[in-house]
């Protein structure tokens, strides 16, 4: 079985080496995105294996299934970047990657939070100066914090249970509570009381038409002033704009990304020689109180080795003609 794999880098190559010994499947690894511009690349491939940001829209779908691609193999939970009408028109089956490791993104997502709240970028690059001032590093305590959960699925889960161990009032907004998150204490709430009550608000909700911009002038207008909000899921969650008013009117006191709407031309791309032109972007890495970090926090080894061998395993159903547990249906 030969797979195009797009948007490949080298760890890319290294944990799908390492899980197709079991396969043996002829893996071809391409630098570029998968788009309508590059899907030629992908002629005689049965399938071609993608990540968030290449873009599956209706022409580049079209183009695959003419050269004939069977199977689109995503090595992601979301599929908002694939047009699943034209998939299903064209008889082309979408497969995903549910879950690889919830701990990698929650575990991110506490990071970006204290980094924020004790100033800890800078208070190292201080140190590094010989400066040893204390002036400005002011935080607050997590213990007792009411800290909102927007989506509770396993990583909000996940998220909620160490949350937990600091001792922080849980907050959760989810149009199906998990019983798990109850259990530990959480409380569901309306996302309009969570928005109003929380002085943390965390995002893990998956990007779909009811969530886009979720965060938007009307919702920024009830966050009580100075409040941090942080987004490890999808940017597309966030009016980009509305969340830049929020900031300088000081209803956000503080901005942790690792996701961003515009992002599928930055990320993941060593762009430190060129000028960025995206002015939202240019802006928000000017405040003082806005963390960004490049789609890093699926980041880990234990994530790859298991975004690999579901990925590869996803495969092997559809070769063998089985039902793929993880194919991505319209609803």
């Amino acid at each position: 079985m030969k797979v195009a794999i797009f948007s490949s880098k080298t760890y890319d190559q290294q944990f799908l080496d390492a899980a197709n010994t079991d396969h043996h499947y002829e893996l071809t690894f391409f630098e570029p995105r998968l788009t309508a511009t590059t899907a030629s690349l992908a002629k005689d491939f049965p399938v071609v294996c993608v990540f968030i940001n290449d873009r599956l829209d209706a022409e580049a779908l079209e183009i695959l299934a003419a050269q004939g691609t069977q199977l689109v193999a995503l090595r992601s939970a979301g599929f908002n970047n694939v047009d699943l009408a034209k998939a299903a028109e064209l008889g082309l089956t979408v497969v995903r990657v549910p879950a690889y490791s919830p701990y990698s993104v929650a575990e991110h997502t506490v990071g970006m939070i204290l980094m924020l709240n004790r100033k800890l970028y800078r208070a190292y690059n201080r140190v590094r100066d010989d400066n040893f001032s204390l002036e400005g590093l002011l935080g607050f305590d997590l213990h007792n914090c009411p800290v909102g959960i927007v989506g509770t699925g396993k990583i909000g889960q996940c998220f909620a249970q160490i949350m937990k161990g600091f001792g922080c009032q849980l907050l959760a907004y989810d149009p199906y509570p998990n019983t798990a998150c109850m259990e530990l204490g959480v409380t569901y709430v309306a996302l309009a009381d969570l928005i109003a009550q929380s002085k943390i608000i965390s995002l893990h909700c998956p990007l779909m038409p009811e969530t886009h911009h979720i965060i938007n002038a009307e919702t920024l207008a009830v966050f009580q002033p100075g409040t941090m909000l942080i987004n490890t899921s999808r940017g597309g969650l966030i009016d980009t704009p509305a969340v830049i008013d929020a900031i300088k009117s000081g209803q956000v006191g503080y901005l942790g990304i690792d996701v961003y709407e515009q992002e599928e031309n930055l990320f993941f791309e060593d762009l430190s020689d060129t000028v960025i032109q995206d002015d939202h972007f240019q802006l928000l890495q000017s405040f003082p109180n806005v963390l960004i970090t490049a789609h890093q926090a699926f980041f880990t080894r234990n994530a790859l080795e298991n975004i690999a061998n579901t990925t590869l395993n996803n495969i092997a159903e559809f070769a063998a003609g089985r039902p793929c547990v993880n194919q991505v249906k319209l609803a």
